[in-house]
């Protein structure tokens, strides 16, 4: 029997404001043990990371704990301390050191101005009483076993390759020569800033700060939500690896039920401050009791099966508080969506083909320029290197690919929002590469995008009603403001938000509901193409459901185009009529969604497919077989 490290007893936590008081988390109850993964998963507002900030003492006022006892056991065999009594400046011997944290944002969860070096030797100092010198041993030997930093005897290998490849008759450099330059590497590393790291290297450095002081407890909040899939997958395993040399305890908090697949061996699932399920994970994937759970685990989209819409939570439940505050949940049995057959997706294809193309794209480049040492433009980073593709009107044509691939940069040149270097690019019968003035402004009305976060996609000053009624007003759609108003209500309700919601401001929406207002807006130019760039990646998946589901009403009703971007091969698939796949620039492999996913030729491709967490019962039970 494995000892147990924390024991959280109805733990309660309430935010005031305003004469009122919310009760964040409610209740809740669960334990872990040494060298087991709990995962705790639920929708945006559900209480986990409040939860994760409870057991560390980071609430901030005016949220508080209001009830219950959180117990610890800093070591085996010893009384365990109920966190919550502690005061703060007790707290912080436990925080950092036997209870470590990794948050969801790695770029603002670093200082900007400080290296990485500086920054992991500060905390290794704050909780270990050794030296400068001692404590950057550490940082590299951290950096090491995240696998930022190879090993010093592959560095060495590694020089000693370049060594002969340079020149091949020179003489192999001596041990004290090698060893110098092993260590000048490690040290280079140290001294980089946040900024020269991408995302992945970055959440690597928290890893390594948080596992720096020998934690008991690793609490893991959203930490590969920014992260591509194959990124994601890295990371996953790389947790899991160092819980098991370790023999820690860790929380892994999460809005998605198949990432917690890979990882957890007990799940909460939370919903409105309340743990609504809790057991084993092959249990909660097999055979989920709550309405809630279950619409957790249907909703997000399968490589596997392609149904004609996706299921949401709001079709296994429905929720109501009473006068007293009590939340009443209603279970209902929801009609499963039937399959898109082999005939209809034939069909479909054959009808788009017979089709002139709405737009081509012919060997289009866009680079971004390195200036030189003097200034001057020394070199091109090419973004978009060649690519050629044509888009049937009324296809979705998926694009898919990790970050820095240059979708992104791809679909904004499309729109002419960057300049490309050369290739053309046909909109209806036109060239559109080289339009300028009011031409190009023409075309605005064709041609629309909805970006990937609803949060900087608003204006925070401006009226919901006044942001889908501007680009009515910029091209002199409506004859008066009442026209307008009456266009930008009907989009509103069409995109499922009442027309009430006019006088309302962006933070007054929760984030699903600001990407429906983002798509009125899109919509409100009456265009015939829209690249979503994202648009679903930053929500979480019941609500990326209801919007996935939204876009392809939406495609029927108004005959819309589609470019759908996105990093996430199973959100493209369900999407899809046919799928590129970009890296480094260039189109690596094009087919239909099906081929694509059935029968991927390139290696880059699979390992896409791979990465994705399915959430299935058979890997879940794989997983916790090799953990044996």
């Amino acid at each position: 029997m494995r000892e147990t490290i924390l024991e959280v007893r109805n733990l309660q936590v309430e935010f005031s404001g305003d004469g009122n008081i919310v009760k964040a988390v409610d209740g809740i109850t669960f334990q872990l043990n040494r060298g087991d993964t709990l995962g705790i998963v639920g929708e945006s507002g559900s209480g986990k990371s409040v939860t994760s900030l409870a057991v560390m003492g980071l609430l901030q006022t005016p949220g508080r704990v209001s009830g219950g006892e959180i117990w610890f056991r800093p070591q085996a065999n010893s009384n365990p301390i109920n966190l919550v009594e502690l005061p703060p400046e007790q707290m912080q011997l436990y925080r950092g050191g036997d209870i470590a944290m990794i948050f969801q944002e790695p770029m603002s969860s670093l200082n900007p101005v400080y290296t990485i070096g500086f920054q992991l030797t500060e905390a290794i100092m704050r909780h270990q009483n050794v030296s400068v010198a001692e404590a950057r041993r550490i940082a590299i030997a951290g950096l090491q076993e995240v696998k930022l930093l190879p090993s010093d005897e592959l560095i060495q290998q590694q020089y000693l390759e370049s060594w002969h490849q340079t020149d091949p008759n020179s003489s192999k450099p001596d041990e004290p020569k090698l060893a110098q330059l092993v260590k000048q590497h490690k040290e280079a590393m140290l001294e980089r800033y946040p900024h020269q790291l991408s995302g992945g290297q970055l959440q690597r450095v928290m890893i390594a700060m948080a596992i720096s002081c020998n934690p008991l407890l690793l609490i893991a909040d959203e930490p590969t939500t920014a992260l591509d899939v194959t990124v994601q997958a890295t990371i996953i395993e790389l947790l899991r690896e160092l819980q098991q040399s370790r023999d820690m305890a860790l929380i892994f908090i999460t809005h998605d039920l198949g990432l917690i697949s890979e990882i957890a061996d007990q799940v909460a699932v939370m919903y409105r401050g309340k743990v609504v399920e809790y057991g084993a994970s092959e249990q909660i994937f097999t055979n989920p009791q709550h309405p809630y759970t279950k619409g957790l685990v249907a909703c997000r989209p399968t490589l596997n099966r392609r149904p004609h819409k996706l299921l949401t939570v709001s079709d296994y439940m429905s929720a109501e508080e009473t006068a007293a505050g009590q939340l009443v949940i209603q279970e209902k049995e929801p009609q499963q969506p039937s399959e898109v057959t082999t005939e209809e997706i034939s069909a479909r294809w054959a009808n788009l083909s017979e089709k002139p193309p709405l737009l081509q794209i012919k060997n289009l480049k866009v680079g971004f320029p390195v200036r030189g040492v003097f200034g001057g433009t020394k070199r091109y980073t090419m973004a978009v290197n060649g690519v050629s593709f044509d888009v049937k009107p009324g296809e979705t044509l998926g694009l898919v690919g990790e970050s820095g691939c240059g979708k992104t940069t791809l679909g904004r040149t499309l729109l002419r929002l960057i300049e490309p270097m050369s290739g053309q690019i046909i909109f209806d019968g036109q060239d559109i590469t080289t339009l300028k003035g009011e031409p190009l402004q023409k075309l605005r009305r064709e041609m629309q995008i909805v970006f990937q976060n609803p949060f900087s996609s608003l204006d925070p000053r401006m009226k919901i009603g006044e942001a889908v009624m501007e680009p009515l007003l910029i091209h002199s759609v409506g004859k008066t403001k009442r026209q307008r108003q009456e266009r930008a209500a009907e989009l509103l309700e069409r995109v499922g938000l009442n027309a009430d919601a006019m006088n309302r401001y962006p933070h007054q929406f929760s984030g699903g509901q600001r990407q429906r207002v983002c798509i009125a807006r899109s919509l409100a130019l009456n265009p015939k193409f829209i690249i979503c760039d994202e648009s679903v990646s930053a929500l979480d998946v019941s609500v990326q459901a209801q919007v996935l589901n939204l876009l392809k009403e939406l495609q029927d009703d108004f005959q819309l185009t589609y470019i759908f971007i996105s990093h996430d091969l199973s959100v493209v698939k369900f999407m899809s009529d046919r799928i590129l796949v970009m890296n480094r620039g260039q189109i690596v492999e094009q087919g239909t969604a099906e081929s694509i996913y059935l029968e991927p030729k390139e290696e880059y491709t699979q390992k896409l497919i791979a990465s994705i967490p399915t959430g299935s019962p058979e890997r879940v039970r794989n997983r916790q077989l090799r953990s044996l």
